[in-house]
């Protein structure tokens, strides 16, 4: 069976659920904040974001779907971050900063000479970070006061996870890229770095990488509150997993399966071969050792739960069905083809979320093959699932993608940021899927990105978000991503004025369907 067929059996739960809170009818639009439009190399919390927000309220949408917001790292994804708890610095608008006076206009020059329709991140790895330096450099001699409160306050607050994310990114910078695992002993071992000379003689580098954060999250901040305005909430994303180079990884060895003696991963994580690759997906992320996450009461989670909660309003965890069982892959391995099943922490996890955060809203990204376990720990927990109209057609009536089968507790998308856009899926698709989608909707397949909209809408799930490339029907050149392939993702943005074309008509008919159908 594919990996992204869903078992059709829907176990009860065994209690009352867990959590119970997606009650109400409402719809999202998905959208990574990279894809923004503007002069600065890649979409930055700027008035292009507002101007999203406008659309969104103009069109009666509820939600602002993103991905993971954290420091991207090797190949660029969202998904495999410097840190758990930090905010990604390209995303930090340079702008604001030239008002102020931190930079000068001509500064920005490189970054606005980038392209307008691509993301080009080895130019944003290049220039971000040292212009952030330099206005790191004018605030320390000028001390202006700037519209996210006090500097020394938030490092404080943030101490606990922003002094070694600082560290770790300035010693990196020292050791010229090198994972960390590769760094000389005396500061491999994180314990033995708060004792290294480095500490003190990268002083102005490990500030500079609190700076980048303290202007990350008091511009988000901005961006929550205009939102908030707006009558719109954000959902945000949490990786099940952390990246192998990450400062949660240095900082907390014991919390993963890494070699005592070499700190390399024992094992990786990943899926075994799947609809998106024959080889299994080979993630490379470390494995937690979840006897010592379950000793502390989970601590570490529980402190990165309510960091995503202080970004977002709804978190999405993805890859639910890792926190059942995950597929174990013995380091190092070139493909995902060899590996086990392992059980993960269950449902004890999510009684520590909920004791800590019992009002919690957490969306379990619950696609792959998923056992009778896996539906009985969702059951058992409440949380709304996913459903991927691009992955119901070509079989018979039981898959549980197809419309007549989802559940009011699920999220329905037309497609995922893994998937390609609808139009380029149906221009792909076989013909046996093509006619199956045409038969089943009664259309023609002319327009088929807005068919799914519209059917997205109707359904019975409560939730509806549809990515913003179908809402401009566009073709695979707006993909997101492409699982399993590790360069040309992530670089997709669009243009101002396509966005202004959506006002009006467009919006008025979203506005429309969400009113029909109980989004409004």
């Amino acid at each position: 069976m594919p990996s992204h067929k869903k078992i059709s059996a829907r176990p009860a739960p065994a209690a009352e659920p867990l959590f119970n809170w997606l009650q109400t009818r409402g719809a999202g639009v998905l959208l990574h904040p990279t894809c923004l439009p503007g002069e600065q190399g890649c979409g930055v919390f700027d008035a292009h974001a507002v101007r999203f927000l406008d659309f969104l309220k103009a069109a009666g949408v509820k939600y602002w779907q993103v991905c993971p917001l954290g420091p991207t790292g090797y190949g660029d994804s969202p998904y495999q971050c410097f840190s758990a708890f930090a905010g990604n610095p390209y995303l930090v608008d340079l702008a604001v900063l030239v008002r102020f006076g931190l930079l000068a206009a001509s500064d920005l020059t490189e970054l606005a000479a980038l392209s307008a329709d691509r993301v080009d991140y080895g130019a944003l790895y290049r220039l971000k970070p040292r212009l952030l330096q330099s206005a790191h450099q004018q605030f320390t001699r000028r001390n202006p006061t700037l519209p996210y409160g006090d500097f020394a306050a938030f490092c404080r607050q943030q101490a606990h996870w922003l002094e070694d994310y600082a560290y770790f990114r300035a010693l990196k910078d020292h050791f010229d890229g090198l994972t960390w695992w590769e760094w000389p002993a005396a500061v491999r071992d994180h314990r033995r770095a708060q004792k290294s000379p480095l500490r003190g003689q990268l002083a102005a580098a490990i500030a500079a990488y609190q700076f980048g954060q303290y202007l990350f999250f008091g511009q988000w901040a901005l961006i929550r509150a205009a939102a908030r305005e707006r009558g719109v909430e954000i959902i945000g994303d949490l990786p099940i997993f952390v990246a192998a180079d990450s400062a949660d990884a240095w900082a907390n060895p014991a919390l993963f399966e890494l070699d005592p003696k070499t700190l390399q991963p024992l094992a990786v994580a990943g899926v075994p071969p799947d609809y998106f690759s024959a080889d299994g997906q080979l993630w490379g992320n470390p494995l937690y050792r979840w006897s010592a996450h379950q000793a502390d009461g989970y601590a570490w989670w529980i402190a990165r739960m309510r960091a995503s909660f202080e970004l977002c309003d709804i978190v999405r965890i993805d890859h639910f069905r890792g926190f059942d069982a995950y597929w174990r892959i013995p380091y190092p391995a070139q493909t995902a083809r060899v590996g086990a099943w392992v059980p993960g922490p269950g449902l004890d996890l999510f009684r520590a979320f909920h004791a800590a955060f019992p009002a919690a809203r957490i969306i379990a990204e619950d696609l792959g093959v998923l056992t009778d376990s896996v539906l009985k720990l969702r059951a058992d927990s409440g949380l709304p699932g996913m459903l991927v109209l691009q992955f119901a057609w070509g079989g018979d009536a039981t898959n549980s993608y197809l419309p007549h089968n989802a559940v009011p507790n699920s999220v329905i998308y037309p497609g995922t940021h893994d998937n390609d856009t609808t139009r380029g899926w149906y221009q792909a698709a076989t013909e046996a899927e093509r006619n199956h989608v045409r038969r089943y909707l009664r259309i023609s397949g002319e327009d088929l990105p807005w068919d799914f909209i519209r059917t997205s809408y109707a359904s019975v799930a409560r939730l509806a978000v549809v990515p913003l490339p179908d809402v401009f029907s566009l073709d695979t050149t707006a993909r997101f991503n492409t699982p399993a392939s590790a360069a040309g993702n992530w670089q997709w943005r669009y243009r101002a004025p396509a966005l202004e074309k959506l006002f009006g008509a467009t919006t008025e008919y979203l506005r429309a369907l969400a009113q029909l159908y109980g989004r409004g």
